[in-house]
């Protein structure tokens, strides 16, 4: 079978996946791969993404290791049997991978929870806004390569608007809110569009205003993704060295908490989407 150069972000978690069921089952990498009729190498491969399994391999493996949970079983066939391309392929080679890992991975997701500090976040961001994060970016892009960006980020949108959108929960900082990553008018047309998105149903907003005392959560930027069943959410983590993917059960728990403490210090739906209408006023 053909070896993957690049497994995406969601080919890698199928093999992590399928490392915990064998090793919660302990059983050598040597075994499971003896029983399906490949080599330790191949079963290293699966499981680091870079090579896929059948649904027939992976109903063997899952029956040898005694798993019993038909609910991820079938949510692990689905993801290694899934062929369909999503439109974020287009970008592929385009930009870099994990533009399109991000993308793949809200496309999947149950429900979208996140917190922004210091930026609106990209599922929110108006074509200019978008512009201007990605313009200030050094060394600065050339148009051949902001304007894919910028691209990418609108087309993310899908994923909370359209037909069957993602319930969508976002906690944002009133300085991200105040601060004019371009001008009066782009900042204001920002304002009204995250506005629509509430009114529309699409997103629940939560402010966290400046005057809050006690918030040391400054660092929290977080995305969490629900998944078909809580065992295979996602975490995303914007740290200074790029978007880190969590799916560790540990650290997928402290988010969690993170989440809801955050949660506990910000305005409700209602007081929030006043205050940003507020703010429309001031500008």
């Amino acid at each position: 079978m053909t070896m993957r150069n690049q497994p995406t972000a969601r080919q890698a978690r199928l093999g992590s996946e399928l490392r915990k069921l064998r090793q919660s089952a302990g059983k050598p990498a040597k075994e499971v791969a003896g029983l399906l009729g490949s080599s330790s190498t191949h079963m290293s491969q699966i499981e680091a993404g870079s090579s896929a399994i059948s649904e027939e391999r992976l109903r063997r493996l899952a029956a040898h290791c005694a798993c019993t949970n038909e609910e991820l079983i079938e949510a692990l066939v689905a993801m290694a049997t899934e062929h369909a391309h999503g439109w974020w392929d287009e970008y592929r080679g385009v930009l870099p991978q994990v533009n399109l890992d991000v993308a793949e991975a809200e496309h999947h997701a149950q429900f979208l929870r996140e917190v922004v500090i210091t930026h609106v976040p990209g599922l929110l961001q108006t074509p200019d806004y978008a512009r201007a994060v990605f313009g200030y970016m050094r060394p600065e892009l050339p148009e051949s390569e902001l304007a894919p960006r910028v691209e990418h980020r609108m087309k993310r949108h899908t994923v909370i608007e359209g037909d069957n959108p993602a319930p969508y929960e976002t906690i944002v900082h009133e300085f991200a809110l105040r601060i004019r990553v371009a001008d009066r008018r782009a900042s204001l047309s920002q304002l009204r569009r995250i506005l629509d998105e509430i009114e529309q149903g699409h997103v629940t907003a939560r402010v966290i205003p400046t005057e809050l005392d006690g918030f040391g959560g400054a660092d929290a930027s977080l995305m969490y993704m629900d998944g078909p069943l809580p065992q295979l959410d996602t975490g995303l983590l914007d740290a200074p060295t790029g978007i880190m993917f969590i799916d560790a059960e540990a650290e997928l728990k402290r988010l969690r908490t993170l989440f809801r403490k955050v949660e506990t210090a910000s305005l409700d739906p209602t007081a929030s989407r006043d205050f940003i209408h507020r703010l429309t006023k001031e500008l």
